[in-house]
């Protein structure tokens, strides 16, 4: 049986982060708030998940250019292998630091620094639209030479590493310091601090950084405050991704002229309008004020990452087993289980219509993997009765998540 292996990273990085939380449990230290690591956690789940179907295609798009336009035909050796983790840590550099610069590049990268915690949740602030933008920087390396599988395989690591930077629980790793992206260095990286903006942009080393005048080291005396500028206070799972996107579409919106309006895509991020937000979220409905979710509502939502995860784990694991039909259903509803939990979270309205939903979407999930007659009529009958009884349903579920109110 053909099992992919990098299934298993879903559990590694779960045990760090739940050694993390227990660390700082036993040291009294703030740093882990329940809402915001399962938002972060969310984000996450969703691009390991998306990552199924658009990682092939990153693949052949490095193999098509090394082989069709490549300078050089690279082959591997240790002195390439080192060339190469070099090269990529240093297109990383500048796409992260445009990412930063650029309004376009801002608004999938964005999603990344929203969380006001720092810990190794926030590694998992990642997106697939993000994988898109940087993917394009480095195509630069097979157009030097370098094939796909170096590349790939060099990608893997340099993913690996950052991982480890988004902790409070390490401080000064002494001479590191002057080589290597420590988590001293990345914690100034995700401060608003101002003194701390577009700083440390480096992924592996900090080289980089203090060869482009974009180096600053942490201060003990400076209290670092994280996330964005403008905290986003929101746990939703859609808002999380696209607020941003709606934010330039206002502003753009806003100036006359194209040539202003491209100024906006592609002007920096601090030159958007305050006024853009806030209109965006009254269009949108976005409330800034997070009511209190009761504890059984918390075990509730939690239960649901933990059973996602678990399912997240078999699906990458058994991915080339599952035809693409069931690989969009189950993308769906896992996609459906995240928008919900930020929206319980939020104590939105709606959420019985998407719970309604996705016991559908389950329902068919389970007689299209498992086709039987005696399933389907089961379902058929359990989706009359839903239907049939959805008002009092909808009923007894608003008395439970909102009994706190």
């Amino acid at each position: 049986m053909k099992l992919n292996y990098l299934a298993f990273a879903v559990p590694l990085f779960i045990c760090f982060m739940l050694l993390e939380w227990i660390a700082a449990k036993r040291k009294k230290l703030p740093y882990f708030h329940l809402h915001n690591s399962i938002a972060n956690i969310s984000i996450g789940i969703a691009e390991r998940l998306l990552d199924v179907f658009v990682t092939g295609l990153f693949f052949f798009v490095y193999d098509y250019l090394q082989k069709k336009w490549g300078i050089l035909t690279i082959k591997p050796g240790v002195f390439l292998w080192i060339l190469l983790l070099i090269c990529t840590d240093f297109m990383w550099y500048w796409y992260h630091r445009l990412a930063h610069e650029i309004n376009v590049f801002w608004a999938v990268h964005v999603v990344h620094h929203q969380s006001e915690d720092f810990n190794y949740t926030v590694s998992a602030r990642i997106t697939v639209l993000q994988a898109f933008v940087r993917t394009g920087f480095w195509c630069v390396l097979p157009l030097l030479g370098f094939p796909a599988f170096m590349i790939t395989s060099v990608l893997l690591v340099h993913g690996l590493y950052p991982f480890f930077i988004h902790t409070r629980m390490i401080g000064s790793l002494g001479i590191l310091e002057y080589l290597f992206v420590t988590p001293s260095h990345h914690r100034v990286h995700h401060a608003c601090n101002e003194k701390y903006l577009d700083k440390n942009y480096g992924d592996v080393f900090i080289i980089w950084d203090k060869l482009f005048g974009t180096f600053a080291k942490e201060e003990k005396e400076e209290v670092i405050v994280y996330g964005l500028t403008t905290p986003l206070k929101s746990y939703s799972f859609l808002w999380q991704h696209f607020h941003f996107l709606a934010e330039l579409f206002i502003a753009a919106r806003s100036v006359i002229g194209i040539k202003n309006k491209i100024k906006v895509l592609f002007g920096r991020p601090a030159a958007v309008p305050s006024y853009a937000r806030a209109i965006a979220e009254r269009k949108f409905g976005i409330e800034a004020k997070r009511d209190v979710v009761n504890q059984l509502l918390n075990r509730y939502v939690i239960g649901q990452i933990l059973f996602t995860l678990a399912g997240l784990f078999v699906f990458i694991l058994l991915e080339h087993h599952v035809n693409i039909y069931d690989k969009v259903l189950i993308t769906l509803l896992i996609l459906l289980t995240l928008i919900n939990c930020g929206a319980i979270m939020e104590q939105k309205k709606w959420i019985f219509y998407l719970e309604f939903s996705r016991i559908l979407l389950a329902g068919i999930c389970l007689v299209i993997g498992w086709p039987n007659l005696y399933l389907t009529v089961v379902f058929l009958v359990s989706a009359f009765l839903l239907i049939y009884y959805f008002d009092h349903l909808k009923s007894h579920y608003f008395k439970w998540v909102y009994a706190s109110q």
